[in-house]
């Protein structure tokens, strides 16, 4: 009887022993998978925030531009270089009430400047708002698109890319031309005012084509139409005071 019963606590021991080594093999495994576990969601929130900045940039540089269509507009709707006259011009502009005066170099951005000059010439920018603020790492006013969108333009586009600044920095003042992310040839008519310096990195294209500068009335323009911010509180959209293109010419 007693070796009986020292068997049968032998073999419960065993199981015992068995059934924690099982435990101790589960618990480990589940440990190991956590720690993969973890690992993996680490890498896919760093691919995430990397792929968020990307498309932060992405979205500032693709929603400065034409739609598909009008990019693939004939090239012969692109005003003639000759027209910049390879020339200084000089402009004046009225956003709001706000009277803005402003120049154009013919010779540094010669393409830009002839097809700027030329829908300034056929009233195309009158009227239009300018629907985009950004206020927080670049600072600028985007306006030009005569459906207030980002997407639309003059019916046709142009490139490749003329004058961009090789350090990237936009001195407050600029005007320069909006475009699609990587694409040099996709310039219509919406422009950028940087109303505060700002560094927008080149892409693929280059950077973006400078062709003037405000001379004056940029402090009264940040009063009244960027100081009130964007709409909804957020840091890049429409601005909350609309601002319309009133009247514009050059000579």
């Amino acid at each position: 009887m007693a070796q009986k019963k020292d068997a049968r606590s032998a073999k419960e021991a065993k199981a015992r022993l068995q059934a924690y080594n099982d435990r101790q093999l589960v618990h480990s495994s589940r440990i190991e998978r956590r720690k993969r576990d973890n690992v993996r969601i680490a890498i896919a929130t760093v691919l995430i925030l990397v792929l968020a900045a990307g498309s932060q940039t992405l979205y500032w540089f693709t929603t400065q531009a034409n739609s598909p269509t009008e990019n693939s507009s004939a090239s012969s709707l692109v005003p003639s270089k000759s027209l910049s006259e390879n020339r200084l011009w000089s402009g004046t502009m009225n956003i709001s009430d706000v009277p803005l005066a402003f120049s154009l170099d013919g010779s540094k951005a010669p393409q830009a400047v002839a097809s700027t000059i030329s829908l300034i010439n056929k009233g195309f920018y009158s009227g239009i708002t300018c629907h985009r603020l950004t206020t927080e790492g670049i600072y600028v006013l985007q306006c030009g698109d005569p459906q207030g969108t980002g997407a639309g333009g003059p019916g046709y586009s142009y490139g490749p890319v003329e004058n961009a600044p090789a350090n990237n920095v936009y001195p407050a003042g600029t005007i320069a031309m909006a475009r699609q992310g990587g694409n040099g040839n996709s310039m219509g008519s919406q422009f950028f005012i940087v109303y505060k310096d700002s560094t927008i990195p080149a892409d693929q294209a280059g950077g973006y084509t400078v062709i003037g500068n405000i001379t004056s009335g940029l402090p009264a323009l940040i009063e009244k139409v960027v100081s009130p911010g964007v709409s909804g509180g957020k840091t890049d959209g429409p601005p909350n005071v609309a601002a319309v293109i009133q009247s514009i010419s050059v000579k």
